[in-house]
């Protein structure tokens, strides 16, 4: 390994440990745990203290001899990870440090089916503004924002967003949301990105994620890694196919998962009108605790719905975890039961390896902390390129 590469590989190394660290690591501590020398960890850092992502506490004592141990903790004043999603009746931001832990989160109820792109693109640049100046106020500084889409992304393009009525529209540039400064905005599915949210925050290893909103979306986890297919575009269960004479989809399908589970279907099924001052889920929610049978007969076909379609996946990727987010993990006291019931009767391996259904660690939050997370995992896997990318003072001419 070269003498710069190898340098790289310590400074993501060193900095992880101390980001994962169940509390503030020595340096003596980091050099035990990663096989480094105590004098290649003091070099690295001290680089990643004057580069603002680590500091050091005041000197701890300990008992015995020797002398107190320093805690390395990820700086206060470090940098941000800003998550931005769009979604079919809401907008979001949230920042989130380099630990995960969520720093501020913005959110505005909007209908984007009754906007153009650029409408949506300049809303969510004000809620980006006030989170950008709500982490500026507490020392943060952003390094970058990725945002979640309802959609199939491809390079700079999102090829199809059926929820919100999108074809062929181009993702904004950074330079449309001031709050950058002309920092990286990067893009992705909204499900795959809130599983990505949920690997981080559960530490689960495989696992398929479903999205419930308005529309229905999924995210695949094998081995601690995102699954994207050969494009990027895997994971979409909603457009599944549960009918094939089924009801039409935005997709131009019928008899798609999102016709029986999602959030308008339900709530059509349930007989409940549509109300913009109400979420449906609180509807939704009030109703089941109410025991009323047309809005427990709604989640229950729901329910049914998902467990065909997930046992075809199940059975063709062998996950023996299925994570609810969105909506769905409130309401998974009410569809878990049917669920299961055909996850139980379809999925081969059930009788003795039995699938868990478990809701969402994150709730509706998942996309946008998803995003916003991989904007920090990509500072602690190349530490070195966002050093690289600091200010560096003026030198005299």
């Amino acid at each position: 390994m070269r003498q710069r590469s190898l340098r790289d590989h310590n400074l993501a190394l060193v900095l992880r440990q101390v980001t994962a660290a169940p509390r503030p690591p020595s340096r003596a501590d980091i050099a035990a745990a990663t096989g480094l020398t105590r004098a290649t960890v003091s070099t690295i850092v001290d680089e990643l203290i004057a580069g603002g992502l680590v500091a050091e506490l005041r000197p701890v004592s300990r008992s015995g001899v020797g002398r107190p141990g320093t805690g390395i903790v990820p700086a206060g004043t470090g940098p941000a990870g800003l998550g931005m999603e769009v979604n079919v009746d809401y907008l979001a931001v949230c920042a989130v440090d380099l630990t995960g832990a969520v720093r501020h989160r913005e959110l505005r109820h909007l209908d984007q089916r009754e906007r153009t792109p650029a409408q949506t693109w300049r809303a969510l640049a004000g809620l980006a503004d006030r989170t950008a100046a709500a982490v500026g106020a507490l020392g943060l500084v952003p390094a970058g924002a990725v945002m979640a889409v309802p959609g199939l992304i491809e390079g700079d393009t999102i090829r199809v967003a059926p929820n919100l009525g999108w074809q062929q529209v181009a993702l904004p540039a950074a330079a449309e949301f001031p709050a950058l400064h002309g920092l990286d905005l990067g893009a992705g599915n909204e499900a795959t990105l809130a599983a990505l949210g949920e690997r981080h925050a559960t530490g689960l290893d495989s696992f398929l994620y479903v999205s419930g909103e308005i529309g229905v979306g999924g995210g695949i986890v094998l081995d601690g890694e995102l699954f994207g297919g050969s494009h990027g575009w895997a994971g979409e269960i909603g457009h599944v196919t549960i009918d094939p004479q089924g009801p039409p989809c935005h997709c131009g399908a019928r008899g798609c998962l999102e016709q029986y589970a999602g959030e308008e279907a339900i709530r059509a099924a349930a007989g409940l009108a549509a109300d913009g001052d109400r979420p449906v889920l609180a509807d939704l929610g009030d109703g089941a605790r109410a025991g009323r049978a047309p809005v427990l007969a709604a989640l229950e076909q729901a329910g049914t719905a998902l467990g065909v379609a997930l046992s075809g996946a199940v059975n063709l990727l062998d996950i023996a975890t299925v994570v609810l987010g969105g909506h769905y993990a409130e309401l998974i006291d009410w569809l878990r039961p049917a669920l299961e019931r055909e996850l139980s009767r379809r999925v081969l391996t059930a009788a003795w390896s039995p699938v868990e259904v478990r809701a969402s660690a994150l709730g509706a939050d998942a996309a946008m902390i998803g995003a916003a997370r991989a904007v920090v995992q990509g500072i602690l896997d190349d530490p070195a390129r966002f050093l690289a990318t600091r200010v560096q003072p003026s030198q005299p001419g």
